[in-house]
């Protein structure tokens, strides 16, 4: 298993545990940075905790913030409107902003086959 899957699998059981997850916005908007796996795709982080997301409130995101987002409106609107707009999901990427890049439908089966 890569550091990668061990850190996707600790932010499912997370949120399932805490109900909530966390990205930055500000007053232009919610964070969405280019992929660095797939040409033309864009990719929208999300942490577990706050303080992670916190944490990545510098240099070009120093003006964002991190937003709570519940775990049902995770699932029942950001998902589906992520995947209606092509964006990915990458969930609990380090302070280098590596991690996992996912389809959202992708997130929606882990996280309902776990439930």
């Amino acid at each position: 298993m890569t550091q990668w899957q061990k850190s996707y699998d600790t932010f499912l059981e997370t949120i399932q545990q805490t109900g909530e997850l966390w990205s930055l916005s500000c007053e232009e908007g919610w964070v969405v940075c280019d992929s660095a796996e797939f040409e033309d795709a864009e990719v929208m982080p999300f942490w577990s905790n706050k303080a992670d997301a916190q944490r990545h409130c510098v240099d070009q995101w120093a003006d964002y913030q991190a937003e709570r987002i519940s775990l049902s409106d995770f699932v029942g609107l950001w998902l589906p409107n992520l995947a209606e707009d092509d964006i990915l999901v990458g969930p609990d990427w380090n302070e280098e902003l590596e991690g996992l890049e996912l389809e959202p439908g992708d997130i929606a089966e882990s996280l309902m086959g776990e439930q």
